[in-house]
């Protein structure tokens, strides 16, 4: 297959272009500016759209990672602004994109986040559960809304609501790594909040498997099937690495710190399941967080 990807150079693009290649589908990269590994690219502007949209005509699959990153930088306004702009207009632009083209990729894989279901504290939280009242959750909302806009155009959609991403490279355990290393790691907050999790190695797979089954569509929850709550990941970090874990981060210092940020990626309680991909049969390669962990860590 021909499977365009946005968001091609971040961390989870960086895994999945490779492992399609290496699946022997031609990846071609959706990108801003003239640089870029894949030399088979298409020009985009996340407020315009594509610069030319007939590109489309030979790709058969579209991944759209694309968006602002969530986890560097305070929420101000400003901040926010770009968070909603990166995915709500992007995709927009990206579907309209689609629009305009007579052959259409049969199928849009776009990413979204389990910030979805907001603060529910211990409750399981699957596909059909309603979406919750924070900032990220009206964000993810608009975002599946846009993406889901190319279901009256033929496109298969499924919009992939991401867990925490364990891997060394990007994300919340890159930024845990030092201070852990350093033996000043610990809990945050109270530790009984949940973090809904997903290797990289595994989110990969389920991005590549999305496009492959055509009877994937709608939402999927792309997390283990074993939540850990923070206190739970603390501690399997702090084994693996060998470290100790007696240092935490009380909550009001979090929310100090990083504002409202804290509030939604460190202190929310989130545990989801993932009834559609095991409805579909997917297979987990590190279902497990300890065994996740090693192999992340062991491959960076």
């Amino acid at each position: 297959m021909n499977i365009a990807v946005s968001g091609a150079s971040g961390l989870v693009g960086s895994a999945l272009c490779p492992h399609l290649t290496q699946q022997g589908h031609k990846v071609v990269a959706i990108r801003r500016g003239d640089s870029g590994s894949y030399e088979d690219s298409i020009r985009w502007d996340p407020k315009s759209g594509l610069t030319n949209p007939g590109r489309l005509e030979s790709i058969d699959a579209i991944v759209h990672l694309a968006g602002e990153n969530i986890g560097e930088g305070r929420w101000n306004d400003a901040k926010k602004q770009k968070i909603r702009s990166s995915r709500v207009d992007g995709t927009r632009s990206l579907v309209q994109s689609i629009a305009a083209v007579e052959k259409r990729p049969k199928v849009l894989v776009c990413a979204s986040a389990i910030g979805y279901y907001g603060n529910r504290g211990a409750m399981e939280m699957e596909e059909s559960s309603a979406a919750g009242s924070d900032f990220l959750a009206g964000v993810c909302e608009q975002w599946e809304n846009e993406a889901n806009a190319a279901m009256e155009l033929g496109v298969r959609v499924v919009n992939v609501r991401i867990g925490v991403v364990v891997s060394p490279k990007g994300g919340a355990l890159a930024k845990m790594l030092l201070p852990f290393r350093l033996g000043l790691g610990g809990i945050v907050g109270p530790g009984t909040q949940y973090w809904s999790w997903i290797g990289l190695n595994d989110l990969t797979r389920v991005l590549a498997f999305c496009i492959a089954d055509d009877s994937v569509r709608g939402p999927v929850n792309a997390v283990s099937p074993k939540s850990s709550t923070n206190r739970e990941f603390t501690k399997a970090v702090g084994s693996v690495l060998n470290r100790p874990t007696i240092i935490p981060l009380p909550g009001f210092m979090a929310k100090l710190m990083l504002g409202e940020m804290a509030t939604t990626l460190l202190l929310a309680s989130t545990r989801v399941l993932p009834r559609q991909l095991q409805a579909h049969g997917f297979d987990f390669e590190q279902p497990d967080l300890a065994d996740c962990l090693q192999h992340e860590l062991s491959s960076s």
